[in-house]
């Protein structure tokens, strides 16, 4: 009979490793923590010279942008205060506010302003250009080669921006700053961001603010249509919209967050990989806040843009043909902004443009074609930066910083030129003649 036996019980005839067996092992372990040692010193060494590398050349690790709220225009920077900025990949700025609280140069006196063919700019991001320094702005820029190519126009320049405003909280940028150096042109710089900015409801669904508690002057519509503006909210901060919890980030990031803090490379590193990782879709914060505002009495609307908000974001929206309805009944807005600027400008005796920065693309885009209605509906002239960059053989692309969407030097030099050669076109702005034709 064929013996059955379980399979533990042969433990003890079981065969004991070898001394062969045991130095094999003994050898594998060894390699194994020779490696780890030699992955940890150079893991050391790349640090220790990443390191000293970014400590050597990156002039400082934090930004600051000091702040105040103002009465009439709301949040502004503090005057006569130094700004550092910096996306530790680019570009490290540190510039000084000037007595009005926009990154600028002293504004020159009334006198002078209005002895001048002076140019006021009036913008957001791209006119407080934190990303260069203010020597290599486009209205620096655009004065110097007024001087050499076109002196008799004697044209002196002013900017007034700050970052996530739209042209309806722009407004007492020019009633309290603006007007009081009597420009004969005034260039508002669009950007196609701005659709959305001059929406406080639009706004909210990015921003996270309520709509009716806006830090800048901001706009209501009411069923009927009526618009009436709003000044800015000193207690905005305290009427912000609940945020979703955000989710753990890997162990890995944790890490460098922390490390960031003190160390210059985990602070570049930490940006580097932020710039290559994908980001979240289907932006869910803004889908809460829709959820949120969509159940408030009026705003039931928001509950049919789920799905594009959800596929697009919020601001991108405007980049399509077609657009849902509560964003084609939000354009009154922008319309309403571009409406207040003319009836100031044209009641100051000076001239309304409009500066098309390249993103927002050129005729036959929606943005920039919605954009152009308006102001073509109000007489405004629209100075095109990306057709000027490709009619000059340039890639508009290379417009923007490699890891910001801001212009950089070349950026601000072709925005420069632009203007220019619509200024050489339209003399008359500045008292003068118009070229004749040819010229």
């Amino acid at each position: 009979m064929t013996e059955t036996r379980n399979a533990g019980s042969d433990s003890k005839n079981a065969p004991h490793p070898t001394p062969r067996t045991h130095r094999a092992l003994r050898r594998v372990l060894r390699q194994a923590a020779w490696n780890a040692l030699i992955f940890a010193a150079v893991l050391a060494a790349v640090a220790a010279g990443g390191e000293a590398y970014f400590r050597l050349t990156t002039p400082f690790m934090t930004t600051e942008t000091p702040k105040y709220f103002h009465p009439k225009a709301g949040i502004l920077m503090k005057p006569d205060t130094e700004v550092r900025w910096t996306n530790h990949l680019d570009f490290w700025t540190v510039s000084r506010t000037n007595s009005l609280g926009f990154l600028d140069r002293e504004p020159i006196g009334a006198e002078r302003a209005a002895a001048s063919c002076h140019v006021a700019f009036i913008g957001d991001s791209f006119v407080e250009a934190k990303q260069v320094p203010i020597a290599d702005k486009f209205h620096v820029r655009l004065e110097e080669l007024a001087a050499r190519e076109l002196p008799a126009l004697d044209i002196t320049t002013s900017a007034f921006g700050l970052a996530g405003t739209g042209q309806i909280n722009q407004l007492p940028y020019y009633d309290e700053f603006a007007r009081r150096l009597r420009p004969n042109l005034v260039v508002l710089v669009f950007v196609q961001n701005d659709f959305m900015d001059n929406s406080p409801l639009l706004d909210a669904l990015e921003a996270g603010e309520e709509p009716e508690r806006k830090i800048w002057v901001s706009a209501q519509q009411s069923a009927d249509g009526t618009i009436k503006l709003r000044p800015p909210d000193p207690d905005w901060r305290e009427n912000r919209l609940p945020r979703l919890p955000q989710k753990p980030k890997p162990w890995y990031m944790r890490g460098i967050e922390r490390m960031s803090r003190f160390s210059y490379f985990a602070a570049w590193l930490q940006r580097k990989m932020g710039a290559l990782l994908p980001r979240e879709g289907g932006y869910p914060q803004s889908i809460a806040w829709v959820e949120l505002l969509g159940r408030r009495p009026g705003n039931e609307a928001l509950l049919d843009i789920r799905q594009i908000v959800r596929q697009y974001g919020v601001h991108a929206v405007f980049k399509r043909e077609t657009l849902p309805p509560i964003y084609e009944k939000e354009l009154a807005l922008t319309a309403l902004a571009l409406e207040r600027f003319k009836e100031r400008t044209d009641r100051d005796d000076a001239r309304l443009a409009i500066l098309s920065i390249y993103q927002m693309g050129s005729s036959g885009a929606p943005e920039f074609d919605r954009m152009q209605a308006m102001a073509a509906e109000r007489s405004i002239p629209v100075i095109d930066q990306r057709d000027y960059i490709v009619r000059k053989g340039a890639d508009p692309g290379d417009a923007h910083w490699a890891h910001d969407g801001h212009w950089n030097l070349d950026g601000h030099q072709w925005a420069a030129e632009a203007v220019f050669e619509w200024l050489q076109a339209n003399r008359d702005v500045c008292g003068g003649q118009a070229p004749p034709r040819g010229e």
